[in-house]
């Protein structure tokens, strides 16, 4: 995309549980500041592909790269330092239900920096502005919708100012207005602060529309993986059924 190297790179990563192979010598990468889609029928790899990002999972074979740095190996320590430079979105937003909003957007820096205070509620601040939830600082999570609590989630995968978001079906239980406007803080993220994203989504018409590679599992291989007119042109039965699902959107 900048002529820099990937940001993301799988090298023949192959993972198995109880015999299944999940995935099976998997390769991809993704540029510096590019969006990732990957697309699949449930079962097929798409979250164990985001938890071995993550360094949750360990690949049975192969190598996983973020920046240069290999992670399949590292141990706790520096998995927790290289994690620092992620954030991670997760289906259910993940929110402490015991702490407000802000404590929420201000746990991962007071986990993992010495800012000061004034400083922690500075950014906290700026960060729930950026996702139009300057207000909720201090309700509790439960007081939100699930769109309010899903952008809320953003905030706090956005608090340690990652290079990377992985971020695990932002459409989830969202009705289709308020899914529009995940995928356009996401693509904000993108232009403004060049964030490279790999996002997990049965949602084709978001798929469609933050998407740079589309990436698409099947039985533990990827059988088709390309821009979203490449992929609108694959001969690839189960390619081209998830590309006509929104097909009218």
């Amino acid at each position: 995309m900048n002529g820099q190297n990937p940001a993301i790179r799988f090298v023949g990563v192959s993972k198995s549980f109880g015999g299944k192979h999940v995935l099976d010598a998997v390769s991809f990468d993704v540029p510096q500041g590019a969006v990732c889609c990957i697309l699949g029928r449930s079962g097929t790899g798409k979250s164990v592909t985001l938890k071995l990002l993550m360094g949750l999972l360990k690949p049975d074979s192969g190598e996983i790269f973020l920046n240069d740095l290999q992670i399949e190996d590292l141990d706790s320590a520096h998995l927790v330092k290289a994690r620092k430079k992620m954030g991670f979105l997760f289906q259910y937003s993940a929110l402490f239900d015991s702490m407000t909003i802000g404590e929420n957007v201000a746990f991962p820096l007071r986990r993992h920096t010495s800012m000061a205070e004034k400083e922690i509620q500075d950014k906290v601040r700026k960060r729930l502005a950026e996702v139009g939830l300057e207000n909720e600082l201090d309700h509790m999570p439960l007081e939100l919708s699930g769109g309010m609590r899903k952008r809320a989630g953003l905030a706090r995968a956005l608090a340690l100012d990652p290079s990377i978001l992985l971020v695990d079906e932002p459409s989830s239980g969202l009705d289709p207005i308020t899914s529009k406007e995940i995928d356009t803080l996401l693509l904000s993220l993108k232009t403004e602060e060049k964030t490279t994203m790999v996002v997990v989504t049965h949602n084709m018409s978001s798929a469609r529309r933050i998407a740079d590679i589309l990436i698409v599992l099947n039985e533990g291989h990827i059988v088709a993986q390309g821009s979203v007119d490449e992929m609108d042109r694959s001969k690839v039965d189960v390619v081209r059924q998830f590309m006509s699902a929104s097909k009218g959107d």
